[in-house]
């Protein structure tokens, strides 16, 4: 039996366990937060992504309770937590610094939280052991966070910021301060940590790698509004504005003019160019100004012409990105337009097929490109 795929956002006989409704937050004559209404559900790795200032970050220590609404209401659980003081929420918040007491073992930076609440020393005993067993810290109980690496040390924050067993973690781009290496391995640690004790976290990145590896689902702020909220998957395949796509990864854009056609859009976006053609539900305005958004791995560049592709434009290598296992081919248009196409590398460096000043021609299927009204 295949397991159930969770997606609590497509129930309607789920509730949300965060609502946003029509929440603004000014400072002054700043608006941070605009109108922003959205559900966040139980046991979601829920990721809030986008630009410095954009108000993700605003968005977290209102949840958490250090910043009050101007406007609207958060929902917790069905309740109104406007009045709940922040340390009587079921809430967490892990912060990039991570805020560890210098002067206190491992061991006692988990335990800390509860021993404040007075609890039976026999719980806090296992509890700080389960805690330890989970992040996996057991042989550094002992030491005092100067003596442990960064890593370890973001692994005891965590595991400080569980041991109240929350509803909700709030962490603030709380893998910041590591190295890509370790960044990758701790973002799984992470989504392990999260999937094993069932508690809900919301995390604050502008790294869109971060956001698509860990989270259920992704939130693109800008300037205090959320632009689109889906799956990773849904926002690298169907992102449903230029800035979204843009911003997610990397894709080439095409601004043209559509005309309807049976399934889709032909689009015309430059003197002496062939029209363009997509496949597409999309249903653009009178005026029908649209972009085509294509990522690079669905354009396939070759040195003859391709037969029976539907879009082909040719052009001159400009640039090549050596990425490893993939090379992104940066290619120019006689309109001066640059086009990237990304082929995977079999070959060694002596076989490769093209190389700079090249006349190749770049081709891609009618269902490749999203077509995008604005």
């Amino acid at each position: 039996m295949t397991e159930p795929v969770f997606a609590p956002w497509d129930d309607p006989n789920e509730k949300p366990l965060i609502e946003f409704k029509n929440v603004t937050k000014r400072f002054g004559d700043f608006t941070a937060i605009d109108d922003l209404t959205l559900d966040i559900y139980e046991r979601e790795f829920f990721a809030l992504l986008g630009p410095s200032g954009c108000g993700k970050t605003t968005m977290m220590r209102m949840l958490a309770g250090f910043e009050t609404i101007t406007e609207g209401t958060i929902l917790l659980s069905g309740k109104n937590i406007a009045r709940v003081p922040p340390n009587r929420r079921a809430v967490n918040m892990m912060f990039q610094s991570y805020a560890l007491f210098p002067h206190l073992t491992v061991w006692d930076n988990i335990a800390f939280g509860l021993k404040r609440e007075k609890l039976p020393k026999d719980q806090i005993e296992a509890r700080v052991q389960e805690m330890l067993k989970l992040t996996r810290l057991e042989k550094f109980s002992k030491r005092k966070p100067h003596q442990i690496s960064g890593g370890q040390r973001q692994r005891v924050a965590l595991a400080r910021s569980l041991a109240k067993a929350p509803k909700l973690l709030l962490l603030d781009e709380p893998l910041g301060a590591l190295d890509k290496k370790l960044r990758q391995d701790t973002q799984f640690e992470l989504m392990d940590i999260q999937e094993k004790t069932g508690t809900t976290f919301v995390i604050v990145t502008h790294d869109q790698e971060e956001a698509m590896t860990v989270a259920s689902r992704v939130a693109v702020m800008d300037e205090g509004r959320l632009i689109q909220v889906a799956t990773p998957a849904g926002i690298y395949e169907m992102p449903n504005t230029v800035y979204v796509a843009d911003f997610i990864g990397d894709v080439n854009i095409i601004e043209g003019h559509g005309t309807k056609t049976g399934d889709g859009y032909d689009v015309t976006f430059a003197e002496g160019q062939p029209a363009l053609h997509a496949k597409t539900d999309a249903q653009l305005g009178e005026a029908a100004r649209c972009y085509l958004a294509i990522r690079p791995e669905k354009v396939t560049i070759s040195a003859e012409r391709p037969d029976g592709a539907v879009n082909v434009v040719q052009g001159t290598i400009h640039d090549i990105a050596y990425l490893g296992n993939l090379s992104t081919y940066h290619v120019e248009l006689p309109t001066g337009q640059i086009l990237k196409a990304q082929a995977a590398n079999t070959r060694r460096l002596s076989r490769r097929s093209f190389t700079w000043e090249d006349k190749v021609w770049l081709s891609w299927t009618d269902t490749a490109a999203v077509v995008l009204e604005r």
